[in-house]
């Protein structure tokens, strides 16, 4: 049986991709990777033999596609139930899909300004008032999450599970535009930077070629 294709973009870049690549990595599912470099031929020629949207990422399970990172994830907790990649407790997994949810429709000052650059470091960029309440908004979930169900782990609740998937470009933006944080926030940024998974990926995002301008300045 053929291994699952996870179409991702650049790893400089795309903060979409890095969700499911770093929640499949991190819980060791095996797939191949299919990376499309944004903007070019290869992306030209290849995007819509993969995803009927036209954007990354995308699963490709057999006869099945999933192509939104949020779907994506959901679909794999529903088909690896043993990986636990959503908590267990009923009111923990409620907040953690609300929190998810909530990284993946808002926050768009944030996308706007501090766009995802894991090879660059800008500090003090992109800190317009808009931004900032965004800012504000993410690190009050990540100190209530903590407070409230983090306390038998380095993460979100406890042990990785998605929420901590789709806030991890957030900590890659923290790291990169040298957001001042709290001491639970800057400890949370450390841990997603400690993971190997996620040190992997920056490692490849560093031997990239690719450059694209709009995401350097």
């Amino acid at each position: 049986m053929a291994k699952p294709a996870l179409v991702i973009g650049n790893k400089a870049y795309s903060s979409w991709s890095l969700r499911p690549w770093l929640l499949m990595r991190h819980a060791q599912l095996d797939f191949e990777e299919v990376r499309l470099p944004l903007y070019t031929e290869a992306w030209n020629a290849g995007i819509a033999r993969y995803s009927p949207s036209g954007k990354v990422p995308a699963l490709i399970d057999g006869e099945v596609c999933v192509w939104d990172s949020l779907a994506i994830c959901e679909y794999l907790a529903e088909t690896h139930p043993a990986k636990r990649l959503w908590p267990q407790d009923r009111a923990a997994r409620a907040a953690a899909r609300a929190v998810s949810a909530e990284m993946h429709s808002g926050f768009r000052d944030l996308r706007s300004t501090m766009a995802m650059n894991v090879r660059r470091s800008f500090p003090g960029r992109g800190r317009t008032p808009e931004t900032m309440r965004d800012v504000a908004r993410i690190t009050a979930i990540w100190n209530d999450c903590r407070a409230r169900f983090g306390r038998q782990g380095g993460f979100l609740f406890g042990d990785f599970s998605i929420a901590d998937a789709m806030y991890a470009p957030v900590a890659s933006r923290f790291r990169t535009y040298a957001v001042e944080l709290d001491q639970v926030c800057r400890a949370y940024v450390e841990t997603i930077h400690s993971l190997p998974s996620m040190q992997r990926w920056i490692a490849e995002a560093s031997a990239e070629t690719e450059v694209i301008a709009q995401y350097e300045t």
